[in-house]
């Protein structure tokens, strides 16, 4: 069985995340990845479509059509992969899982993006902070437009304790090197601002980070940290659940779009987000100007863009 449609970017954002453990060494042309799960291969295209091939394939794709309708509002129909139009608009109550308990939370950008760093946040955030951000209109980053972020970021910073961590691409391409993966370098970075909030001595009920690997493999990965937060609920979607990790995805983004800015100014060229074909068109165009190594300090060598660029 073979279902192909196309996915959003916020789904394919979650795609890359989810499948990150599950990845085949070999990649086909013009894809972002291909993973096994069960008896079904996946294959994310760079156009967004997506393959699934497997006796369970229909299992598999509709997670990810179940997704689209819930975030996109999309009605995908699987036998022919098309959009079938839109459904009417459930009405979304206000409570969020975690709303009943003063949380930390966090939550992090760019592991995605070719160019830019990895940006990790935690925050605080308490019952009584609630209507504050409901009023703002708080949710996760990725259903906010990038004007908004920069409106609305700057307020929760001034009111929500936080801590924030950025990993520039020079630091990143060295732990690849050492044969550090994505979620391990994640782990330790969501473990460092975690740590920073914990040690703030906040009154904190519940931590929570969005679930990019299991429990097990993310302690697993920080076997050889010496300080820890161990106390942890990890869950699916958690930037919908709770506010603390909304408030870092969006500080997370938000840090993010100001050092893309920079890199802007410094390189005199307008750096793209995302990981496309814009974006292998102006790497191509600063190893021209610049030589190959300026990559090693504005890009994540060892995505798929590198090999593309060499030849």
């Amino acid at each position: 069985m073979t279902i192909v449609f196309k996915v959003s970017d916020n789904v394919k954002e979650k795609m890359i995340k989810y499948y990150a453990d599950l990845r085949r060494d070999k990649t086909p042309p013009y894809a972002v990845f291909q993973a096994t799960e069960a008896d079904t291969i996946i294959t994310l295209y760079e156009s967004g479509k997506v393959m699934f091939q497997g006796i369970s394939a229909d299992v598999d794709a509709n997670i990810w059509i179940d997704l689209e309708r819930k975030l996109n509002n999309r009605i995908i129909d699987i036998k022919t992969g098309k959009e079938k139009g839109k459904e009417k608009k459930e009405t979304i109550s206000k409570y969020r899982r975690f709303d009943k308990y003063n949380t930390i939370g966090s939550d992090e950008v760019g592991t995605g993006d070719y160019f830019g760093p990895i940006v990790v946040t935690a925050t605080f955030v308490s019952r009584d902070d609630i209507a504050f951000l409901d009023e703002l209109k708080v949710t996760d980053s990725k259903k906010i437009t990038d004007d908004a972020i920069k409106n609305m970021a700057p307020k929760i910073m001034e009111k929500i304790p936080y801590s924030s961590y950025i990993l520039n691409n020079t630091d990143y391409n060295k732990f690849h090197n050492e044969s550090i993966n994505m979620n391990k370098i994640k782990a330790i970075l969501h473990n460092k601002v975690l740590l920073n909030m914990v040690n703030k001595n906040l009154p904190y009920e519940k931590i929570v980070v969005d679930q990019f690997t299991p429990p097990t493999k993310y302690y697993e990965y920080l076997s050889d940290v010496k300080d820890k937060v161990i106390n942890i609920t990890f869950t699916p979607k958690a930037e919908e659940q709770c506010l603390s990790v909304a408030c870092a995805s969006i500080i997370s983004r938000y840090i993010f779009l100001k050092t893309i800015n920079d890199i802007s100014n410094e390189l005199g060229i307008d750096i793209p987000k995302g990981a496309g074909t814009t974006v292998d068109e102006v790497a191509k165009k600063l190893v021209q100007e610049k030589g190959f190594d300026i990559l090693n300090k504005y890009a994540k060598l060892n995505f798929k863009n590198t090999d593309k660029i060499k030849f």
